[in-house]
């Protein structure tokens, strides 16, 4: 469990956490589980949940044999191993309406974050570039408190022409602290149209290619003092903007 290329070379990724692992049972349709190991407070504070899943494999031991079996300290008292879900179709995600769409965003807790975002503030799915960190990488399911599990992904490796086919009725919005994009406040979009949000990562932002790809560019305000905001932060705002602007 503490080999990452272990875990990629069989396909499968950690969950850890009470309430994670909760969510994981839930979805365990689409991310079918291998297994699951807790210590006994942890097993009777979750044995509603087991009961409701005869189908789950759930193993019972002492903290200091959960340690020893993962690899690194652990005080969750609850960690899955699950399998990666089948690959989804693109063009599946053409009748979200609003989507986020990720370049070189390679930290871990930023992919977490952005899940999480999506999911609380109504992103249907999280489109990902090539460079871009996996959603089922330990840290980014635990950041995101499950929302990997519950908001659809997709890789795509052509990027940014790739998106292509979600295009058809959706504007593609590059978001960038270039003081001489639109603020937020000032960006009215279409609200018969789907949108489509380009994040970069923090160090870089977008690429040029993917900001000729955007119909528009966009910017938080911020104050004088401050350079820009956090990737996770940025998009909560834009996100938040959007969807009362929709309404």
């Amino acid at each position: 469990m503490g080999d990452r290329a272990a875990l990629e070379s069989r396909r499968l990724f950690v969950a850890e956490g009470r309430l994670v692992v909760e969510r994981l049972v839930a979805e365990r349709l689409r991310f079918p589980i291998h297994s699951i190991v807790v210590t006994p407070p942890a097993a009777a504070a979750m044995a509603a949940v087991f009961e409701a899943a005869p189908d789950v494999d759930v193993y019972v031991c002492d903290l200091a044999l959960l340690e020893r079996i993962t690899g690194f300290n652990f005080h969750r008292g609850c960690v899955a191993l699950a399998h990666h879900p089948a690959p989804i179709v693109l063009e599946s995600f053409s009748s979200a309406a609003r989507l986020l769409a990720l370049e070189g965003v390679s930290d871990p807790d930023n992919v977490g974050g952005l899940f999480r975002a999506a999911l609380a503030l109504g992103a249907g799915g999280v489109l990902l570039d090539g460079r871009s960190a996996d959603p089922l990488y330990r840290k980014a399911v635990r950041t995101s408190m499950g929302a990997v599990l519950r908001v659809p992904f997709a890789r795509v490796a052509a990027w940014p022409g790739g998106l292509d086919p979600l295009r058809t009725g959706a504007d593609v919005i590059a978001l960038t602290p270039d003081p001489g994009a639109i603020s937020i406040d000032d960006y009215h979009p279409d609200p018969r149209r789907r949108l489509v949000l380009l994040l970069g990562s923090e160090g870089h932002g977008l690429s040029e290619e993917a900001m000729r790809y955007a119909d528009a560019r966009v910017r938080v305000p911020v104050a004088p003092a401050a350079d820009s905001l956090n990737v996770v932060v940025a998009a909560g705002i834009v996100l938040h903007a959007l969807r009362t602007s929709g309404e």
